[in-house]
């Protein structure tokens, strides 16, 4: 028999529930209880954090021997050092991840379901641990746990559990076809893996990204050297703790902490190297376009979301919905829904009703249970939307609510509203990555189509009407590369994610994901006797 657990993200302020997230329930007893548990502390132990480099299935000191510090947002005060991966230590890991993928090796020799098996468990141990990834995630990026109903690291662990648990299902099912070409000819496809993949990770959501790239890669047979963003490297360390510990064959997975210009580069430019999966600006990938050569590249990048408030939408589900789009995780997604254009008959409610919300919003650090609006990951990161704030205001838009710094202590930026922005201000043009929302009037559909499309780029987008008709034409009229309708930030596993346009190119998550990690090689064998 099996349950199905639903994680919910309901607003104090209204009736409204959306489904965050299900899950299928094996162990009822150990999962619900670590689901609903919400009081449960496992206090970090900064004595005990993996702060080495992984190559080779051991935590090993850079060859360099520099370190840099990992910051925590709500405190600015420093975790602990980490060791910075160099050139030489690129080196070190792609040879590892070389031998790992020789013919003959451990990996390439296992049995696909064998692979599944291993994947499974790395969720099991993740499960295991779930409590303390949360607490090590919002220790270092700085987000609220979310143990009381609100947006937290509890969400991203379930659903980083939950694509390796997707991921290991697939290991069996790569198949290729066979194909009636002309002749009296055995044609057939086989899917096999790329190789060696480079991977390059963000700091917004550390566990999911590195998530979203391992998952299908080992799903596919790959070997992996993953460089992990120097704001947040701690999580992803623990992670290839337990990936040792599943029993995955050394130099399969390789984790490399360091800075772009540095360890980042490195990676990009190693021959050694034959893909590169990036997660990140659309500026920086642009350079890693220009230096990768050949290899072949999926890039997951920037956005600047519009999300459209039909006049006959449901205000409160429109207020919630562009609140979640907004303000989760402080901003700081690659799609959030930062334009919100509302048809100027119900503007004025709704900005009364979105300020409001954004109010109501309790800022605070992880440590404080009820906090559902965490500090910014960095300083660089406060001061980029701090200046956006005040262009926002030189340019002529009205703050309606928010527009300072919270505290004087962390990372702290007020969840911020803007009126009367035009298209052409610099917050309603630039990715900010922050809680900045800028809200727009329009007329008709067809002008806010444009409106909408009028933009670099192309990753997500949200429709608000009741009127589904409408809604669906507004959807299949945008060009991003995920619609949510009545809703906003549905990330579940089984659906691909990804953009058009400067948002990149390539799929993550869903059945899509593997085709990231896997080349298509087509066989001829002629055939005796008479064609049939």
């Amino acid at each position: 028999v099996k349950y199905v657990a639903i994680l919910y993200y309901e607003s104090p302020s209204s009736s409204h529930q959306r489904t965050l997230h299900k899950i299928t329930i094996h162990n009822p007893r150990r999962q619900l209880t670590a689901l609903f548990n919400k009081d449960t502390m496992t206090p970090v132990k900064i004595s005990e954090l993996e702060t080495k480099l992984f190559i080779n299935n051991e935590f090993v000191d850079a060859i360099s021997g520099k370190t840099f510090p990992t910051i925590n947002p709500a405190t600015e005060e420093v975790i602990c050092e980490v060791q910075e991966a160099g050139a030489e230590d690129v080196d070190k890991a792609v040879a590892a991840a070389t031998a790992a993928f020789q013919l003959g090796s451990p990996w390439r020799s296992m049995a696909a379901s064998e692979r599944g098996k291993l994947i499974w468990k790395l969720a099991d141990l993740m499960e295991q641990h779930s409590e303390y990834l949360e607490e090590l995630e919002s220790l270092d990026n700085g987000k609220p746990l979310g143990r009381q109903g609100q947006y937290g690291t509890k969400v991203d662990v379930a659903l980083t559990i939950a694509i390796y648990r997707y991921a290991a299902g697939w290991c069996d099912k790569i198949t290729g076809d066979v194909i009636p070409v002309d002749g009296n000819t055995l044609c057939y496809t086989r899917k096999e893996p790329v190789g060696v993949c480079g991977c390059i990770i963000p700091w917004n959501f550390p566990l999911a990204m590195q998530s979203w790239k391992l998952a299908p890669a080992l799903a596919a047979g790959c070997t992996v050297v993953m460089k992990t963003s120097e704001k947040t490297p701690l999580s992803a360390l623990f992670v290839s703790k337990l990936i040792a510990q599943a029993g995955f064959p050394p130099g399969v997975v390789n984790t490399l902490s360091g800075y772009g210009p540095g360890t980042g580069e490195a990676i990009v430019k190693h021959p050694g190297i034959d893909k590169i999966a990036f997660t990140g600006s659309t500026l920086t990938a642009t350079n890693i376009l220009k230096n990768a050569g050949l290899k072949r590249t999926t890039m997951e990048l920037g956005g600047k979301s519009p999300v459209i408030v039909c006049n006959d939408a449901d205000l409160d589900v429109a207020v919630e919905m562009c609140h979640v789009g907004l303000f989760l995780n402080q901003g700081q997604c690659c799609c959030a829904g930062s334009r919100v254009f509302v048809q100027d008959t119900i503007y004025d409610a709704f900005v009364k009703k979105a300020a409001t919300k954004a109010q109501a919003m309790k800022i605070g650090a992880y440590t404080e249970a009820d906090a559902d609006h965490g500090p910014q990951v960095d300083d660089i990161q406060f001061k980029r939307v701090m200046g956006y704030i005040e262009k926002g205001k030189s340019e002529g838009a009205m703050c309606v609510v928010g527009g300072s710094r919270h505290g004087s202590k962390g990372y702290f930026v007020e969840p911020t509203i803007f009126t009367n922005v035009s298209d052409d201000m610099t917050i309603a043009k630039e990715e900010i990555f922050g809680p900045v929302m800028a809200v727009m009037k329009f007329s008709t559909d067809e002008e806010v189509v444009i409106r909408a499309n009028s933009t670099m780029y192309g990753l997500g987008a949200g429709i608000m009407s009741k009127n589904i008709s409408r809604a669906l034409g507004l959807a299949n009229q945008i060009r991003a590369g995920s619609v949510w309708i009545n809703s906003y930030d549905d990330f579940s596993v089984q659906a691909p994610f990804g953009g058009y346009k400067a948002s990149g190119h390539g799929r993550e998550k869903g059945k899509e994901m593997l085709d990231n990690y896997l080349e298509t090689k087509c066989v001829f064998v002629p055939l005796d006797g008479p064609k049939c």
